[in-house]
């Protein structure tokens, strides 16, 4: 069976080459693509005492949050999506919940529980959301940075092609650098609010059904190989 249009992954590692190699798996013709570099904050440990749970929005902040995890241990995570619930247990960590949808959904199913202080491990960069009756405070442990793009990139978006977003800022990376390219492209966004950041003027728009990359994947396929017919 023929690959279809090639898949562009272009998250940080290293989340994007274990995107890439589960692609290549399913037969996808994906193509490592990052925009961006992931790297550890140094940040100090709060008194776990002042929280009640922690809130990970991304796998980043369990493989790059480094030893001061284990001071958080007794406080059990709420994360949005598998593979950060994934990333969160192999850290040492116990996950309570597992959201499908965004970080403001998750926090929101919790208004009616006793949690009313929620550490959130994040990015240096991040989307501010309104929780209704929890108190968030967001402790920044990883920075992703933008790099130029890598060596084939123009080559790759000068013709048909699946671009993968896995955050508004990179919808919005990958949009700024597309350009007019874009009207022969395919974006496939983590979420609804990803697909809004990349904007309008491409080919096709999808969201995932679940912010993961196995869903993810699956709508990859679908594209891919509907693209290429």
């Amino acid at each position: 069976m023929s690959a279809g249009l090639p898949l562009l992954v272009t998250r940080a590692d290293p989340g994007g080459a274990t995107t890439v190699e589960r692609a290549r798996q399913a037969g996808l013709d994906a193509r490592h693509l990052p925009l961006f570099a992931a790297r550890p904050l140094d940040w100090d440990v709060p008194d776990p005492a002042a929280f009640d749970a922690l809130l990970m929005t991304s796998a980043q902040a369990a493989g790059l949050g480094g030893p001061g995890l284990a001071a958080l241990a007794d406080l059990h995570v709420h994360a949005v999506g598998e593979a950060t619930a994934d990333a969160a247990r192999q850290a040492g960590l116990t996950v309570a919940t597992v959201g499908d949808s965004d970080a403001r959904t998750l926090v929101g199913a919790m208004a009616s529980s006793s949690i009313g202080r929620l550490l959130w491990l994040c990015g240096r960069e991040r989307t501010v959301f309104e929780a209704a009756g929890i108190a968030v405070t967001a402790l920044p442990v990883y920075a992703v940075d933008v790099v130029p793009p890598p060596p084939g990139w123009d080559g790759l978006i000068a013709a048909p092609a699946v671009v993968m977003g896995h955050s508004a800022r990179g919808a919005e990376r990958i949009a700024e650098l597309a350009g007019d390219r874009r009207k022969h492209l395919t974006l496939l966004a983590i979420s609804a609010a990803v697909a809004a950041a990349a904007g309008e003027g491409w080919s096709k728009k999808a969201v995932s059904e679940h912010p993961d990359d196995g869903a993810m994947l699956a709508e990859a396929h679908a594209l891919c190989h509907k693209g290429a017919q």
